[in-house]
């Protein structure tokens, strides 16, 4: 990957030859985990300007109708995470010039508080191309970072680095657009009070723009109302097209009684093995995938493939030696008269993929030309460690990318369609709803990630006895499978909420993921310990999940601040006040300089919240929420399980106590662009 400088450029056609569609990234880290900004494109014309509010692509207008942008949001990495973006430059119309990435702050916080802040920029395998780091970055709460532009027939990239003040409205104006926005909101765990409910039950009245909003323009009832591009001020924001969702409650069922079981697309109670249960699984989810163009892409644009017509083929024969060799599925897409093909290696109810398995369809794939095979399974990919291992020919000139996808992270794909972002009419909806029904289904093996793995019995029963050593290799193995169980944990919540929800590493960029591992499993040993911060988008709280296998105890607890300036009194009533749906079993601490204050459960402190208070008048600093729920002790393929008692924990202390702070309410944006 070559490295330029602020202001230097690169043709992308000179660096690979397949560079008509490019992966670009930006990353950045946070000491504190929680720095975050949002990722924009804009298309330019020949005049430096948007030619209409359609090029000017956002949070929640993330893809061009006709392919060129795809904002694909937020994936872990080993140290943090980065947005990413399908550009298919061959799809970009004639008279756009240049391609605008940027990014922009909100709620006060500046890119001078993050670290790292990076771009790059990879071909369609996925190959690193071009890099550029911002190293002087300061009180900027929007940054260009860089930009794609046409220099005859062929692409080039230029590092911009370029930072504003003035946020996004400032950026937005210098390329004809008007910016409307809110004004700021408290950051979402500081202790404030509550919006009185609306009528309706809802957690705040719209805003005065909102009502002087159009019919026309209003956003649907299942999407946020955020602030963006308007060509003058005196038309309301534009938001996205309408599309389709499916409503939250259920419509009144005709049935006699509940005995009576709705009628399926696809059935599942007939599935009696292992074998049948792939190759249900593999048609079901590709042929949605082929019929449901929002899906489909979902699914394999981060893979490279292009937006184009997609056709999907199960059980093909592939010539192998003396046996043809049958994968699971065949996934072609194409594009002005080209193809991009992948083959598919499917398992379900907990098997594990095989090596020599997966590397025969690598060699396959690397034979006839074809770009990638994908393995699918319950388990979760991690960076830093590969599902399979697979030897890949250095003499062979067809590169093939080898991908991994979870059961969980389809089926949050497909939560977040159907209930926040909405396809393109009610049959897409109706077949995506079907497709969640069935890997939801006790029959489908399809359950995600529901094991942890051989060394879990032994090393748990090695920490209760206090037998268990410091340096043992099955150590890792279990803080690996707790990894893969924290992020399928965030993609459930995440497809629930309608945000992204994702782990916190607190990790520099670039350390070693093993040697993360390494540390966190000598922890385990010496304190039976298993810890992990998650951290759901748009808000500043991070929830802190901690296993202990010696007291079979999961504590979730986040912590929440104190208005600076407010009398110490009226911040544990607020608080209190907040809490008045919240479970009783809750814990409540207070935090002051020299340590922990009193503390309390939240039943007795209801009526006397004085109790929370530094009896030494120390300043008080905030608050530790904290719930502790009993763990499973099977291998967690049952339901008092260790993965379904931290799953239910997790989600039991977000609905029943971080939303109740105003964090994020389910299924809308606590912040504006």
């Amino acid at each position: 990957m070559q490295e330029i400088l602020k202001g230097a450029n690169v043709s992308l056609t000179a660096l690979s030859e397949d560079a008509g569609s490019v992966l670009v990234s930006l990353g950045w880290t946070s000491a504190s985990g929680a720095g975050d900004a949002d990722v924009s494109v804009l298309l330019l014309d020949g005049n430096g300007k948007i030619r209409s509010e359609n090029d000017f692509y956002f949070y929640n207008n993330p893809a061009a109708a006709d392919g060129s942008v795809q904002l694909l949001g937020k994936t872990p990495t080993e140290s943090g995470d980065e947005d990413r973006i399908i550009v298919d430059l061959t799809a970009v119309p004639a008279d756009v010039e240049r391609i605008v990435v940027a990014a922009s702050q909100y709620g006060g916080a500046r890119f001078g508080d993050l670290d790292d802040l990076r771009m790059t920029v990879a071909d369609r395998s996925g190959d690193p191309l071009v890099g550029f780091s911002i190293d002087n970055a300061g009180p900027e709460t929007a940054f260009i970072f860089g930009e794609l532009y046409r220099r005859g027939e062929e692409w080039k990239f230029r590092a911009v680095g370029q930072g504003y003040e003035t946020g996004l409205a400032g950026l937005a104006t210098d390329f004809g657009i008007d910016v409307l926005e809110d004004s700021e909101e408290s950051p979402a765990c500081e202790v404030t009070e509550p919006t009185a409910p609306g009528a309706d039950g809802s957690a705040a009245p719209a805003t005065q723009g909102e009502k002087d909003l159009p019919e026309s323009a209003a956003p649907a009832a299942t999407e946020p109302a955020p602030a963006v591009p308007a060509q003058s001020r005196g038309r309301g924001p534009r938001t996205t097209r309408k599309k389709v969702t499916l409503p939250k409650v259920a419509k009144k069922s005709l049935a006699e009684n509940e005995s009576w079981r709705t009628a399926r697309l696809f059935p599942v109670p007939s599935l009696r093995n292992d074998k049948e249960r792939e190759t249900r699984a593999t048609s079901v989810l590709l042929s949605v995938m082929a019929q449901v163009p929002e899906l489909g892409r979902r699914l394999t644009a981060a893979f490279g493939a292009p937006a184009g017509r997609m056709q999907t083929f199960t059980e093909v024969p592939l010539a192998h030696g003396d046996t043809p060799k049958r994968p699971d599925g065949v996934i072609r897409v194409e594009r002005a008269g080209k193809l991009w093909t992948a083959l598919v290696e499917t398992k379900t109810n907990g098997n594990p993929l095989k090596a020599d398995q997966v590397q025969q369809y690598v060699d396959i794939a690397a034979r006839r030309g074809y770009e990638a095979v994908i393995t699918l399974s319950n388990d979760v990919a991690l960076e830093g460690a590969a599902m399979v291992d697979v030897k890949i020919d250095g003499r062979r000139k067809h590169k093939v990318s080898l991908w991994h996808l979870s059961w969980a992270e389809v089926a949050h794909q497909a939560q977040m369609l159907i209930r926040h972002e909405g396809v393109g009419n009610a049959a897409h909806a109706w077949l995506l709803q079907e497709l969640l029904e069935y890997l939801q289904h006790e029959n489908s093996g399809c359950h995600g990630f529901q094991n942890m793995g051989p060394s879990w019995v032994p090393v748990r029963n090695g920490i209760e006895d206090e037998t268990i050593g410091h340096g043992d290799a099955r150590a890792v193995e279990v803080v690996e499978s707790w990894e893969r169980l924290v992020r399928q944990v965030c993609l459930r919540l995440g497809g629930e909420l309608g945000q992204k929800a994702l782990p916190v590493q607190r990790a520099r960029r670039g350390s070693d993921p093993r040697a993360r591992r390494i540390a966190a499993a000598e922890t385990l040993c010496a304190d039976g310990r298993l810890s992990a911060e998650l951290r759901v988008d748009g808000t500043s709280c991070v929830i802190a999940v901690v296993a202990d296998l010696r007291t079979g105890k999961v504590r979730t607890s986040v912590d929440v601040s104190a208005p600076e300036g407010s009398y110490p009194l009226t911040t544990a009533k607020r608080l209190v006040r907040l809490l008045a749906e919240a479970p009783a079993d809750l814990h409540v601490q207070s935090l002051v300089e020299s340590g922990n204050g009193p503390r309390g459960t939240l039943e007795r402190l209801r009526p006397e919240p004085g109790d929370l208070l530094p009896r030494d008048g120390a300043p008080l600093l905030g608050f530790r929420l904290s719930l502790i729920k009993g763990m499973g002790n099977s291998r967690g393929n049952t339901e008092s399980g260790f993965i379904r008692s931290v799953d239910s924990a997790v989600d039991r202390f977000y609905h029943g106590v971080v939303a109740r702070l105003g964090a994020v309410e389910p299924g809308r944006a606590a912040r504006q662009g």
